[in-house]
């Protein structure tokens, strides 16, 4: 049964770094051999979504990526530090720069470097009792991933306007390469429960040795980009399964494991779902998750009248755009265009999958609710019993 490693931590890097040496250990302790030795190759797998100050609780903090790959270097192992990140036209060497990554890492033998080849693999390369979906027999991943020998996965506690959370199953789709990110969401369009079959996926081939999710500084609100709320729970989390990780959050979080799609999608396809904690877990119950999407569950053909009503989507705010056009370059629908003097959203293409609100570095992407839907909330609010 997978146990969750739980520390309450801090930025401070003589405390960061014992608990995260502690944490690997314990975590190593799930394998009959270490993972972790003398010439093996190990991914570590930060979030470097966009080029965010540290403070902005965006991106995986550079003091926890330093300690893990300290840890990688006692052991005699080769680190490498690798993401694709969102933010156009920025280079994955400003992204690193801005996000203190560089600057932390100085001095160190790791190599630090963007994904940019991938490879294709079929989905059952992870075995186990997984069933693929047929709409992603075939993935396109990241071939610095694939040839690791082991995976340190280093998500960022964030919430997610599309998938509620994302955590460390949704950390590991920054190991699809670049355009293939946007073609996924365009592919599989506003079904949350597709796109998290898609990331459970993923999960199932890369299989990642070791999970560490910084709750440090995590974000609330309308994450996971500019939008979201830097929030200060100060724990650090550790498993050797990524899924009971995410799972073990939601319960920190008060919220129904199976509530997050990427759990479901994963125990539906055969992944085991019990676990055990080491450590006090902190239990947070007013933590402020993002506006939903969708409002109503309608059948298909119903949802093409109705969505323009009963769904939330991406608005700009005016006055805070700069028209810089990163959210032009990322929409996978291209349903938004600039005229040089604002942007226009395209609702009957637009997908609300938010990556807008990701990349978006002035903040100027909101969630808005149509009338009817906060009035129908409103209704909701009177009748719900407590």
């Amino acid at each position: 049964m997978p146990e969750i490693i739980v520390k309450d931590s801090a930025y401070d890097y003589a405390i960061l770094k014992r608990d995260i040496f502690d944490i690997i250990d314990a975590v190593e302790g799930a394998y009959a051999v270490k993972p972790i030795s003398a010439g093996r190759h190990v991914l570590i797998k930060p979030n470097l979504l966009a080029s965010a100050h540290p403070d902005k609780a965006i991106t995986t903090h550079p003091l926890l990526i330093k300690a893990v790959v300290e840890y990688v270097l006692e052991k005699g192992a080769l680190p490498q530090v690798s993401d694709s990140h969102a933010t156009f036209p920025k280079s994955f060497s400003q992204v690193v720069k801005d996000c203190g990554v560089t600057e932390s890492l100085n001095g160190l033998p790791v190599t630090l470097k963007e994904f940019t080849v991938s490879k294709k693999v079929s989905a059952l390369r992870g075995g186990g009792a997984f069933t693929p979906d047929t709409r992603y027999n075939t993935l396109e991943l990241a071939e610095d991933a694939l040839n690791a020998d082991v995976i340190i996965n280093l998500p960022k506690l964030k919430t997610h306007t599309q998938m509620d959370l994302t955590l460390a199953v949704k950390n590991l789709f920054g190991c699809v390469v670049g355009p293939r990110k946007p073609q996924w969401h365009f592919n599989l369009g506003e079904n949350k429960e597709l796109f998290a079959g898609l990331l459970a996926t993923i999960h199932s081939v890369l299989r990642p040795e070791i999970n560490i999710i910084d709750g440090i500084l995590s974000m609330e609100g309308d994450g996971p980009g500019t939008g979201g709320i830097p929030r200060r729970l100060g724990v650090i989390m550790g498993s050797a399964d990524a899924v009971a990780l995410d799972m073990a959050v939601c319960h920190m979080l008060g919220i129904d494991e199976m509530s997050l799609a990427t759990n479901k999608a994963a125990r539906d396809k055969g992944h085991l779902v019990d676990f055990t904690i080491r450590g006090d877990m902190k239990y947070i119950g007013d933590y402020v998750f993002p506006t939903r999407a969708n409002l109503l569950f309608v059948p298909r053909f119903a949802m093409n009248v109705l969505r323009q009503n009963l769904t939330t989507r991406p608005m700009n705010i005016e006055g805070a755009c700069k028209l810089c056009n990163d959210c032009v370059k990322i929409c996978p629908a291209q349903a938004i265009e600039n005229d040089t003097k604002r942007l226009h959203f395209d609702y009957d293409k637009c997908i609300r999958c938010y990556c807008c609100m990701e990349v978006c570095p002035h903040r100027a992407i909101k969630v808005h609710q149509p009338l009817a839907v906060k009035a129908i909330k409103k209704i909701v609010k009177v009748f719900t019993p407590g």
